[in-house]
C-alpha cells in the first residue's frame, strides 16, 4: 500500500495537476478544498493515516499558515510541504518556523514535488522511529507506535484498545517475531497503570529450579546461594503490568503457584512466612497453540482459562504483507541514522522480492535484513543484490501470481526496475501486467475483450477486493458489476455447447 498524501488547495485547477503529479510519483491522493476540511481529515480519528501534506498557503478561510498551527497544537506528527505562487523569503521563513517540512512555489515541477515528498516521509520515518525508541524506553509506548496498514490489523487493534481500558486480563498469540511485546506494551502505556512499572519476564529463559524465586521472590537464606532478600517480579509489577512472555514454557509446579497468586492476588516468597498483597494486571503471551499445550498434558486448563479470558491473535507478517514497504522505511530510516549511511531507498525489483518472502522470521528478521543490508551496501540505493537471502530464495512475481496467469495468459509478469516516489511500489506486489494489443492473427484485438482481461486482471491483482479495484479503475462499483455480467453473459452460450455437447 502507497503512502497516503493529502493535498489541500481552494484552486480546482491547481488542485488537480497536483493531484496527478502525486499519483505519478506512486502515492494514492487524498484532496480537499479549504484548510479547515484538511484539520477535519487530519484529526479524523477514523479515517486512514496521513502521511504528508501538500498545502497551499494562500486560501480563504483558514488559510496554510492557520493550518500548519493547528497542526502543531494537535500535535500531529505530519510532514507539511508548503506551496504558493508567492515565493518571498517572508513567506519562507514563516512557514519554516511554523513547521513546514519543504517549501515549493507554484507551479512545481514534478521532479521537485517528488524530491520534496520522499525526503519529507524519509524524514518523519526516521523521527517516528527515534520517537518510538524514546518511548520504548520510557515505558510509554501506544497504539500510535506501532507500524500497520493492513486490514487484517484492524480487528487486533480493535481489541487491544478496548483492552486497554480495562483491567481484563490478556493472552496475545503469535509467530516468534510478530511484535507481542510491543503489543503488551502499547495496551499497558495506553491504560490507566500507564505511569505504574511494566514488567516483562520471558518464561522460557528462567531455569525450572529459579522461576518461583523469580516470579514470587525469595527470603535471604532461604536457598542455597540466596545471600540477599529478592522481591520478585510479581511485587516488582505490583500497582502496574507484569507481562508473562512465553507463558507456555513454564513447568507444571509453578503454574500451581501462580493460579493460586492470580486467584488470591497474593503472592509468597519462597521462604517468607505470610503472603503479600499485590496488584498486578497480567498480560500473558506464547508462540504456541496454548490449547494444544492443555490438551497435551503440558499446561494447567485452570491456568488456561484464567489466562485466556480476552485472546489476542496477531497475523504473521505473510498475512499482512501491505506492511511490509512502511516497515522497511522506517528500519531503513533508523539503521542509517545509527550507522551513519546517505542511504535514498530501495529499489522497486527488491522491495517487491521482499514483499513476496514469507519471512518466518516475522518482522524481526526483517529488521536484521535491513540492518545487514545497510551495513553491507557500497551503494546509495539499496538493490536485490544487497539482499542476498531474498535474490537467492524468493520465488519470482511471476510464480507468486500463477493463479492469475492462468486466468490471464496474456498479462506477463515483469519487476519495475525503480519504483516511483521514494521507490516504494503500491501494495499489492504481484504482478505489473502487459497487456497484449494484438491477436495470433496481427489484428488489433477488440476494445470490449481487453476491457474485460484488464477488469479480471485487477480483480486477481487486488485479491478480490471489489471496492478496491472499482476505485482503482476509477469506475463505480455498480459499472464494475454491469461489466462483468456482460461479460459472463457473452461466455455463457460457449459454456453451454461445450455442456450439452
Amino acid at each position: 500500500m502507497a503512502e497516503r498524501i493529502l493535498v489541500a488547495d481552494d484552486d480546482a485547477v491547481q488542485r488537480r495537476l497536483v493531484e496527478n503529479m502525486v499519483q505519478r510519483c506512486g502515492y494514492e491522493v487524498v484532496v480537499v478544498d479549504s484548510g479547515d476540511a484538511a484539520i477535519a481529515r487530519l484529526t479524523d480519528s477514523e479515517a486512514p493515516a496521513i502521511d504528508a501534506v501538500v498545502l497551499d498557503l494562500v486560501m480563504p478561510g483558514l488559510d496554510g499558515m492557520g493550518v500548519l498551527t493547528k497542526i502543531r497544537d494537535a500535535g500531529l506528527n505530519v510532514p507539511v510541504i508548503v506551496q504558493t505562487a508567492h515565493g518571498g523569503i517572508d513567506n519562507v521563513v514563516s512557514a519554516m518556523r511554523a513547521g513546514a517540512h519543504d517549501f515549493v512555489v507554484k507551479p512545481v515541477g514534478v521532479e521537485r514535488l517528488q524530491v520534496s515528498l520522499r525526503n519529507a516521509l524519509n524524514a518523519s520515518a526516521l523521527k517516528g522511529e527515534l520517537q518510538r525508541i524514546k518511548h520504548s524506553r520510557e515505558g510509554k509506548l501506544t497504539f500510535r507506535d506501532i507500524i500497520t496498514r493492513s486490514a487484517a490489523m484492524d480487528a487486533v487493534l480493535r481489541t487491544a484498545r478496548k483492552a486497554a481500558s480495562s483491567t481484563i486480563p490478556v493472552l496475545i498469540e503469535g509467530e516468534s517475531g510478530v511484535g507481542k511485546e510491543l503489543f503488551a506494551r502499547a495496551i499497558h502505556g495506553s491504560g490507566e497503570r500507564s505511569t505504574k512499572p511494566f514488567v516483562a519476564v520471558n518464561c522460557g529463559a528462567i531455569p525450572d529450579n529459579l522461576v518461583e524465586s523469580i516470579l514470587f521472590g525469595h527470603e535471604k537464606g532461604s536457598f542455597t546461594g540466596a545471600t540477599e532478600r529478592h522481591l520478585g517480579k510479581f511485587v516488582e509489577a505490583s500497582g502496574g503490568t507484569l507481562f508473562l512472555d512465553e507463558v507456555s514454557e513454564l513447568p507444571l509446579a509453578a503454574q500451581v503457584k501462580l493460579l493460586r497468586a492470580l486467584q488470591e492476588g497474593s503472592v509468597e516468597a519462597v521462604g517468607g512466612r505470610k503472603p503479600v498483597k499485590v496488584d498486578v494486571r497480567i498480560i500473558s503471551a506464547t508462540n504456541r497453540k496454548l490449547l494444544d499445550r492443555v490438551k497435551g498434558g503440558h499446561f494447567r486448563e485452570d491456568l488456561f482459562y484464567r489466562l485466556h479470558v480476552l485472546p489476542v491473535t496477531i497475523p504473521p507478517l505473510r498475512a499482512r504483507r501491505e506492511d511490509i514497504p512502511h516497515l522497511l522505511r522506517h528500519f531503513l530510516a533508523r539503521f542509517c541514522a545509527e550507522e551513519n549511511r546517505q542511504i535514498t531507498g530501495i529499489a522497486g525489483e527488491a522491495m517487491a522480492r521482499l514483499a513476496q518472502l514469507d519471512w518466518p522470521g516475522n518482522i524481526r528478521q526483517l529488521e536484521n535484513v535491513i540492518y545487514r543490508a545497510v551495513v553491507m551496501s557500497e551503494g546509495d540505493l539499496l538493490g536485490l543484490d544487497d539482499f542476498p537471502h531474498a535474490a537467492a530464495h524468493a520465488p519470482s512475481i511471476a510464480e507468486q501470481s500463477g493463479e492469475a496467469l492462468l486466468m490471464e495468459p496474456a498479462f506477463h509478469a515483469t519487476a519495475p526496475a525503480i519504483a516511483p516516489g521514494n521507490d516504494t511500489p503500491p501494495f499489492p506486489l504481484s504482478i505489473a501486467g502487459s497487456l497484449s494489443m494484438l491477436t495470433l492473427a496481427g489484428d488489433v484485438r477488440p476494445l470490449e475483450e481487453m476491457e474485460s482481461e484488464i477488469i479480471r486482471f485487477a480483480i486477481a491483482h487486488y485479491r478480490g477486493q471489489m471496492s478496491e479495484v472499482a476505485r482503482r479503475l476509477k469506475i463505480g462499483r455498480s459499472t464494475l458489476y454491469r461489466k462483468l455480467d456482460e461479460a459472463a453473459e457473452k461466455e455463457q452460450p460457449g459454456l453451454e455447447s461445450e455442456q450439452t455437447g
